[in-house]
């Protein structure tokens, strides 16, 4: 486990606990999802939206936007899978750890 300096605002390691937590819940997500034995009509596009984040973990410089549009196409793949529910709401919770995107001026 990674120790806190005392001023500094990320762990000792220098990995953004958000990305940590980023990537924990894709992890957890994709555990889920390979478990789920039910047929998806669209699993194939969880499971690219998956490596999606997981590749934008991997490079520790996750833009907002583009995690919030995987986001959605992961939670549109899944759709209403009550098992997939509490997996997706922490890829959401990590995802929201990041911030809002900002808006484009009209």
């Amino acid at each position: 486990m990674a120790q806190w300096g005392a001023v500094a605002a990320e762990p000792v390691t220098g990995v953004d606990p958000r990305v940590e937590a980023l990537g924990s819940a894709v992890h957890r997500m994709r555990r889920e999802l390979d478990a789920y034995p039910a047929e998806l009509r669209d699993r194939r596009e969880a499971e690219r939206e998956l490596d999606v984040l997981a590749a934008t973990v991997h490079s520790g410089a996750p833009a907002t936007e583009e995690l919030r549009h995987s986001l959605l196409l992961l939670a549109a793949a899944v759709g209403s899978v009550s098992a997939l529910a509490p997996p997706l709401a922490a890829v959401r919770e990590a995802v929201e750890l990041f911030g809002t995107a900002p808006r484009a001026a009209h």
